[in-house]
């Protein structure tokens, strides 16, 4: 039995599509991580209960540290985005978590840069607070460990015990979930590959060079450098339009009544692909939350979404190639890159 709501929160389901494509699907996955972050840090004596335990957020987080923090009996100080929306706000609230939600703003680098801003300010007012800095501090990968032998225990460590091996496909986002499951499943298998989702316009695997004329995707992308990004774990990458994560969330509803986020409909697109092209291999793709979130944005626009297997990838080998709606290029386990010259 669980002790806390953020234990049966944070638990993931495996749900089998078909033969060889899996949905894992978490409520709100980031509770995984701030869970596992929260306890390693009391185990560690790096803080106290009663202490307040502070970061930036565009949502998720928030709610994932808040919980957290309710389980371990911490204080909760969150700078959120413009993005954090109203029945999060209620809910940050009533778990006694305190939030600074910063100006409207169009612009998300700007945004991103104004919320690390504001942390170091409070920072300066209160050395006491403990910044969990989600986006560069690998403690946050700890919680992956038990979701990574789970996968192990469901596929058979391998993609189904045939020896047809297992294929991740993930928003790379801060880097924590999709990076420390390879790590741990590649402790048993090194050939697991690992597939990452970006959205147009972030930087982290240099795409800042190509604008979405939509939205640069939530969670999966960024504007600033992230430190938790382990850019030599990934085999290959996906760029995704918000137009061709949309059409994949609405098929993944349709298609499999899986009500899910908009980077799980980008990640699920790249996952078909990617079974379709290893049909051999189990490609298993993360569901990072439910698409309650996305009712306006993405749902209620779903007879503009395209049939999927109407889109294709374009096939680049450099970076200087990506093009909208949907990219593709082999990683290769390389580095950071540095800027197209």
């Amino acid at each position: 039995m669980d002790q806390h709501i953020a234990e049966a929160i944070g638990r993931p389901d495996l749900i089998r599509l078909d033969d060889r494509l899996v949905c894992l699907r978490f409520e709100t996955m980031k509770v995984v991580s701030a869970l596992a972050a929260v306890r390693h840090l009391l185990d560690t004596g790096a803080v106290r209960r009663g202490d307040t335990l502070l970061d930036s957020s565009s949502g998720i987080y928030a709610y994932a540290l808040a919980l957290a923090c309710h389980r371990h009996g911490m204080r909760c100080h969150i700078v959120g985005s413009t993005t954090v929306d109203g029945t999060l706000c209620a809910q940050l609230a009533v778990l006694g978590a305190t939030l600074e939600r910063m100006e409207p703003c169009d612009d998300l680098k700007l945004d991103q840069k104004r919320r690390v801003a504001r942390i170091h300010e409070i920072l300066a007012e209160h050395p006491e607070y403990h910044w969990m800095r989600q986006y560069h501090d690998d403690i946050h990968y700890l919680g992956y460990r038990a979701v990574a032998e789970r996968i192990r225990r469901a596929t058979g460590g391998d993609g189904g015990g045939d020896g047809g091996g297992l294929t991740l496909v993930g928003g790379v986002g801060s880097g924590a979930s999709s990076g420390a499951l390879a790590r741990y499943l590649r402790e048993d298998s090194p050939d697991v590959e690992l597939v990452g989702v970006q959205p147009f316009g972030s930087v982290t695997f240099g795409a800042e060079h190509v604008a979405d004329p939509e939205i640069i995707i939530a969670g999966i992308g960024s504007s600033i450098p992230f430190g938790n990004v382990d850019h030599a774990s990934y085999d290959t990458l996906h760029w995704i339009s918000f137009d061709a994560a949309l059409a994949g969330s609405v098929d993944l509803l349709r298609r499999h009544a899986v009500f899910a986020g908009l980077s799980t409909g980008a990640g699920y697109l790249a996952a078909r692909w990617e079974r379709s092209r290893a049909p051999e291999r189990t490609v298993v793709f993360i569901a990072a939350d439910t698409g309650h979130r996305y009712v306006d944005s993405v749902y209620a626009r779903h007879r503009e979404a395209v049939a999927v297997d109407s889109l294709t990838p374009h096939r680049i080998t450099d970076r200087a190639e990506l093009a909208l709606p949907w990219s593709r290029m082999r990683w290769n386990r390389a580095p950071s890159p540095g800027p197209l010259r």
